[in-house]
């Protein structure tokens, strides 16, 4: 060492590794303190030392860190996201019995679900300060693929598959041998052929050809294949659902008296539930109501371990794309025999219930029945017919069939506010194709008093059921959801408290604690931000044989009853009942009883996996409908902030883009305010905050992912000209209440009268 550069002492050397990003090397070190010569054995004795003290650990070979630190590469799992919407994952093994530190995982560049709860990577981890790493995925992690759904291209004189998987980073080569006459800009499904060499890119024969991109119908193809979503049944099971036939009379109770009515969106091709209400006639229940539930029989059909019931075991639910459905039970069923379509007589599995005036359940019953709907009704319809103004259909229905429906609803909602439930106001989009599977619009979906009708009659079937099981202690598949998450509310409230909405600290939290504050919000600028905030904190609503409540709808006890066609829990719930009322034979078997918290795990998993898909969908279908509007300027909403960027949501069409971080405006280091939930300039002090309306330019729109890149608007000036313009011009306020950070350059050329507007930008509130 030189006289002017002393050894390092061991706390000088801490501290560089503590400070380091990444694992070092005894190499780095030195070259870091200069040390040279004989110094470098003495060194190597000094980290000897320390590691014998646990003052550093080797997480991967010849290199040293602080305790804790990770190594440069590993494989993580992905665990979830975070109230911002960042993607959070943790290391596969970790032995420590402390907890792992935060890993933030940088986003794909077109889509923040590159990778899903569970999925792992490799990646190159990056040390952000003590306890926080930035991820960025190598690849991802998971056998060869049985399959490829790809794209065709060409390449050089040869074929490539571009898979359709945003997760999969490589192409495969496709020999004309092997594509089967598929042509460029085609959607093919492939098989990869034995790959062994490290040299070279994997090869892929053709399976099947589904035709040209162009056809905006393959992209929900793709969402499907991606997600793994059974769509073909066995043989056995389309046997038996084609051989069924109508159920007798027998012991059923005879139903078809009763003017029971279906109310479903107009596009829907299955009618599982039928609905009618009318007052009660005992003189004890002045105001009540008399409330008839019934829903397709589906346990007649669909027998315990049958094919059909190993299909829909498997399936879990059935998956709603904008131009198709993956469907639970096979078409003869699902749109036959199970569907109580109008004039026809169909078996059911029934709920009488009786509540009183302020709704409140008095006592139910639960039946097998023959039932002949006497109407099949839209949400429109029944609508425009209590608004004044019916159709044919629903004109001579309104007052003995339609008006009775909405006065019990009145009662229901009655004991829905006083329960204190958490309704959220989180807005939902309707894809509009036309007949050739072109998107032709996308537009809000309208929320109805008779959508709410429907809602409220199931949520009370469904209870009614979970409490009769209960009550007889027979097995229920319960729908459960649990009390927020501690960290999460702690997240939340101090959030809430930067917009003067308070969270009260020490008090159990229920429904009704956040209720309370989306009324605050109601009317504000910020009212859909709190509300999906909220949503963020909750926890995820799962399938349980074990009964913890239901923290959303404030109720002791909850099941699903009102869907067997589409949700292979309601069927459970039904065989349930069915066993324990001795309703037939085709109840629940002691099998499944035993496989009840296995199935509960599946079912939950499936669920998960199907609204997955619909999303992947969703965002294709949108990317596709918004790519001829590449440079055109829609209005947004932040709805994530993360170090690499924002995502915002175009008001629209409900898509969403990313933008990247390297985008904003002014240039800058921006720093991410976790507890402020913003991005801010370290130089200027301009920020970016979640739920800011902004306005942005689509750069990017690709349906095979789905994704929208996007660049911010400067507010002050539509040119556009270079990237230097895509930035929102808005100031910071600082944590001092009025003030203000400093103004960049173009910010002070304005006010010097130059060339920009010498307006003074607006701060966003």
């Amino acid at each position: 060492m030189s006289a002017d550069r002393p050894f390092p002492t061991k706390e000088e050397i801490l501290t560089y590794l503590r400070e380091a990003p990444t694992p070092v090397g005894k190499r780095e070190i030195a070259r870091a303190f200069a040390i040279k010569g004989a110094d470098r054995q003495r060194l190597k004795s000094v980290l000897k030392e320390l590691k014998a003290q646990g003052a550093l650990e080797t997480p991967e070979r010849r290199k040293v860190a602080a305790p804790g630190a990770l190594p440069e590469v590993a494989v993580l799992t992905v665990v979830g996201l975070d109230e911002d919407g960042e993607t959070l994952a943790r290391p596969v093994t970790w032995e420590s019995d402390a907890p792992p530190p935060t890993i933030y995982l940088a986003p794909d560049k077109h889509s923040r679900s590159a990778l899903g709860e569970g999925d792992r990577a490799l990646c190159r981890l990056t040390r952000i300060d003590a306890g926080h790493y930035e991820a960025r995925i190598i690849r991802r992690l998971g056998g060869a693929p049985k399959r490829v759904l790809g794209i065709v291209e060409l390449a050089g004189e040869g074929l490539r598959v571009k898979p359709t998987d945003k997760r999969t980073k490589k192409d495969y080569v496709l020999r004309k041998a092997d594509a089967k006459g598929a042509e460029p800009g085609e959607l093919v499904l492939c098989e990869p052929k034995p790959h062994h060499a490290r040299v070279g890119a994997p090869e892929v024969s053709v399976l099947e050809i589904f035709g040209s991109l162009d056809n905006q119908r393959a992209l929900s193809l793709i969402a499907i294949h991606e997600h793994g979503l059974p769509t073909e049944f066995s043989d056995a099971a389309v046997e038996e659902a084609e051989t069924a036939g109508p159920v007798s009379l027998g012991r059923r109770e005879d139903l078809r008296a009763l003017p029971l009515v279906t109310i479903d969106g107009a596009d829907a091709r299955d009618f599982d539930d039928a609905v009618f209400a009318e007052p009660d006639d005992d003189p004890k229940n002045p105001g009540g109501w008399h409330i008839l539930v019934a829903i397709a029989d589906v346990a007649h059909y669909v027998r315990p371990d049958g094919p059909l019931d190993r299909e829909a075991r498997n399936r879990g639910n059935s998956a709603y794309f904008p131009d198709r459905v993956v469907p639970m039970l096979p078409e003869a069923l699902s749109n036959g025999w199970c569907s109580l379509k109008p004039k026809e007589e169909r078996g059911c599995l029934a709920c009488h219930f009786w509540i009183d005036a302020e709704g409140r359940m008095k006592r139910y019953r639960f039946l097998r029945g023959l039932m002949r709907s006497a109407a099949r009704l839209t949400y429109e319809q029944v609508q425009a017919a209590m608004d004044g103004a019916p159709d044919e259909l629903a004109g001579p229905l309104r007052e003995p069939v339609i008006a009775p429906l909405y006065g019990a609803f009145r009662a229901l909602v009655t004991a829905r506010e006083a329960r204190g439930t958490l309704d959220l106001d989180v807005p939902e989009r309707r894809i509009v194709m036309d007949e050739s599977g072109t998107v032709v619009r996308i537009e809000p979906r309208r929320r109805l008093d008779s959508h709410r009708l429907i809602e409220e009659f199931m949520v009370a079937a469904n209870v009614a059921a979970a409490s009769e099981l209960e009550s007889r202690q027979r097995p229920c598949m319960y729908r459960v959801h649990d009390v927020p998450d501690e960290a999460k509310v702690a997240a939340l409230r101090e959030i809430l408290a930067t917009l003067d909405l308070k969270l009260a600290k020490g008090q159990v939290i229920r429904a009704a604690s956040f209720g309370r504050i989306l009324e605050m919000a109601a009317g504000q600028p910020y009212a859909q931000m709190v509300s999906e905030l909220i949503l963020r904190s909750q926890s995820q609503a799962i399938y349980s044989p074990s009964n913890i409540g239901h923290f959303g709808l404030a109720l002791v006890r909850y099941a699903h009853f009102t869907s067997p066609i589409r949700r292979y829990a309601d069927l459970l719930v039904h065989r349930s009942l069915i066993d324990a009322l001795g309703l037939g034979d085709d109840g629940l078997t002691k099998t499944e009883v035993s496989r009840f918290e296995e199935i509960a795990q599946h079912i939950s998993t499936t669920e998960r996996r199907a609204a997955a898909a619909e999303r992947d969908a969703v965002d294709r279908l949108t990317a596709a409908f918004l790519k001829d509007r590449v440079g055109e300027t829609f209005e947004g909403r932040v709805n994530g902030v993360t170090r690499f960027g924002l995502f915002v949501t175009l008001s629209e069409s409900g898509g969403d883009g990313l933008v990247p971080v390297s985008s904003l405006t002014p240039a800058d280091f921006y720093q991410h305010d976790e507890r402020a939930h913003a991005l801010v300039g370290r130089r200027w002090g301009r920020s970016y905050r979640l739920g800011e309306t902004v306005l942005a330019r689509l750069v990017e729109a690709d349906p095979l992912t789905g994704g929208l890149i996007l660049n911010l608007i400067d507010s002050d000036d539509d040119s556009g000209e270079g990237a230097g313009d895509t930035g929102l011009r808005h100031r910071a306020p600082s944590r001092k209440a009025g003030g203000l950070g400093k103004a960049p350059p173009k910010a002070k050329a304005r006010a010097k009268g130059g060339k920009a507007s010498g307006k003074k930008p607006k701060a966003r509130r």
